[in-house]
């Protein structure tokens, strides 16, 4: 096992069979090669011309490599931003809201999730990453509930989602509530001038929002929770220095080699199994990952969250990586771990001494990002097909601009309280049910595939356990990877992945109709429409391209829930139980 604490230590070598035997020979082939190529010395460099068979121009690519000056960038920032936490405690604030995406939300997340600050030293830190109506104004309650500080954070200053959530919290709060995170001269900046928030934290422009973690995006954040930015960074330093060394000694350059290598043999589900306070590091992974790798027919799939199986449930298209806390040891984790290994997975596993390695991981990650992309032959900084989601909502919420309602597509087959939407190429054949359209849908599953369920649907606890079960099961049946991701937030996380990546994805949309609306203040779209453009516009980008998807609409999301649930089941042949959220291995609960 690797110690994150320990920065200069080597990443974990791959374990298991025969087939990982076969891996970790690629590895070493690959490392001592790129030890030849002085990729190390090059990376840090910011030699554009490691990713050439990308086709994109060296200064293009070197262009976006400014993450690899955080750690020392941010160190001298820390007196900065501990004086922005004290002002803002001092002031009476004990809540602090990031409203954000993708890039300027995930880390965040991570942080409010693996520290815990006392009250005199830092702000309950909760994001906003959904423009459901229900979690919109769950959110706005708990701000208003106590003295609540925002930060409106986009890297572009134009992103739909954070100028919809700072219009509703704007209604309940003053201007001097706010802090505007985003890059240098963007809409967001100008605003934030024009309406006198409190301030503005500027971004540094050649850092991309996935590797934007040890920056004002991750870190103004983490202070104002209350984090000892100096223990974090001191990681994260630690670790870019390792991250200097020659390749076979280069932690970061190691892991890319193993997840590249892995992706290149056939085994692109990276499956990432995490301890419990890191679980939302898996989903920090899955953006920088997805976002970077999956492009141009190609990249790795990675696989958060998923419930933990018996090793023999996995198919050989999965490599494994656990990264679990020190204080958290599990002993199923661990045993299963082994399991993987024995029957010739390919496994590496990382333990933090504790949450301040998580400066240490993010650099890691990075480099071995930017490493899988250099074995994969693409640009790990672009993010080409992002943008078409994001064009087919502007297209549709101006066609409700101009019409008063979203234009309808008829369903393919409609029944009280559910209706099914399809393009009816890919599924075959026109189902007389929705329970044939289901069925259709899971018969087109084959190996290699991975099967993602893209709920349109609030995050609430409750909700994500029965999915996760569902999840669990279609695993289970189909012996494929699975997803789970909850719309808009996954667009900025997975979507391109799914568009732009291999066309080896089986998209099950879900959305249903919020109880209640919520108005969106100065705009002529609700939060319900807002979301309703997102999840088609997403649905015909996904048709666009021939990919396997189909939508299922609920009238009423917890009746309808219950009956797709229902209705997967019967696909699977698999029989009803009082429940479906039980797992074959328990891991740290």
């Amino acid at each position: 096992m690797t110690n994150a604490g320990s920065a200069g230590s080597n990443a974990a070598g791959t374990h298991g069979g025969v087939a990982a035997g076969r891996l970790q020979d690629a590895v070493e082939e690959l490392l001592g090669a790129w030890e030849a190529d002085r990729v190390a010395e090059r990376l840090w460099a910011k030699d554009g011309t490691l990713w050439a068979a990308s086709g994109k121009a060296p200064d293009a690519l070197a262009a976006w490599m400014g993450w690899l000056d955080l750690p020392a960038a941010m160190t001298d920032r820390i007196l900065e931003l501990t004086h922005l936490r004290d002002d803002i405690l001092r002031d009476g604030y004990r809540r602090a809201g990031v409203l954000g995406m993708g890039g300027s939300s995930l880390a965040p997340e991570l942080f409010s999730r693996s520290f815990e600050a006392a009250p005199d030293q830092g702000a309950e830190l909760r994001i906003l990453d959904s423009t459901h109506p229900e979690a919109v104004r769950g959110f706005r309650e708990w701000a208003r509930s106590a003295r609540t500080f925002f930060c409106v954070s986009s890297k572009s200053g134009t992103t739909t989602e954070p100028n919809a959530y700072h219009a509703a919290m704007a209604e309940v709060a003053p201007a001097l509530d706010f802090l505007a995170i985003t890059d240098p001269g963007t809409p967001l900046a100008d605003l934030a001038r024009a309406q006198e928030f409190r301030g503005i934290l500027e971004g540094p422009p050649d850092v991309g929002g996935r590797y934007s973690a040890l920056s004002v995006f991750g870190l103004v954040p983490a202070a104002l929770h209350g984090v000892d930015l100096g223990g974090l960074l001191e990681r994260a330093t630690a670790m870019a220095d390792a991250c200097r060394r020659p390749a076979t000694r280069n932690p970061g350059l190691r892991l890319g080699a193993f997840i590249g290598e892995a992706a290149r043999g056939g085994r692109d589900k990276l499956t990432v199994l995490t301890s419990p306070r890191l679980a939302a590091f898996g989903d920090w992974a899955e953006q920088l990952i997805a976002e970077s790798t999956g492009k141009a027919g190609t990249g790795i799939v990675p696989i958060v969250g998923e419930p933990p199986a018996a090793a023999e449930a996995y198919a050989a298209d999965r490599c494994f990586v656990f990264v679990a806390l020190a204080s958290e040891a599990d002993p199923a984790l661990s045993r299963l771990a082994l399991d993987l290994g024995r029957i010739g997975h390919p496994v590496e596993e990382i333990v933090l001494a504790d949450a301040f390695d998580l400066g240490a991981e993010f650099l890691r990650w990075e480099v071995a990002t930017a490493a899988a992309g250099i074995v994969l032959g693409i640009d790990p900084f672009d993010q080409p097909n992002v943008q078409e989601s994001k064009d087919a909502t502007r297209a549709l919420l101006a066609a409700f601009a101009e019409h008063g309602a979203l234009p309808a597509s008829a369903p393919i087959v409609a029944e009280p309280g559910l209706s099914a939407y399809a393009d009816v190429r890919v599924l075959g054949d026109a189902p007389v049910s929705v329970d044939g359209a289901v069925r259709q849908l899971l018969d087109l599953v084959g190996d290699g595939d991975y099967f993602a369920i893209l709920a349109y649907l609030p995050r609430d606890p409750d909700l994500e356990a029965r999915l996760q079960g569902v999840r669990r099961r279609l695993r289970d049946a189909l012996g494929v990877a699975t997803t789970l991701g909850f719309g808009p937030r996954f667009l900025h996380s997975t979507g391109q992945l799914h568009k732009g990546g291999p066309p080896s994805g089986v998209f099950l949309q879900i959305t249903a109709d919020p109880r209640k609306d919520l108005p969106i203040p100065g705009w002529e779209e609700t939060f319900g429409t807002l979301i309703a453009a997102q999840a088609l516009g997403d649905l015909q980008s996904l048709q666009r391209r021939d990919r396997r998807v189909l939508r299922l609409h609920l009238g009423e999301a917890d009746a309808g829930l219950e009956r797709v649930e229902r209705l997967i089941l019967g696909a699977l042949g698999v029989g009803s139980e009082s429940t479906v959220t039980g797992a074959a291995v328990s891991v740290g609960d």
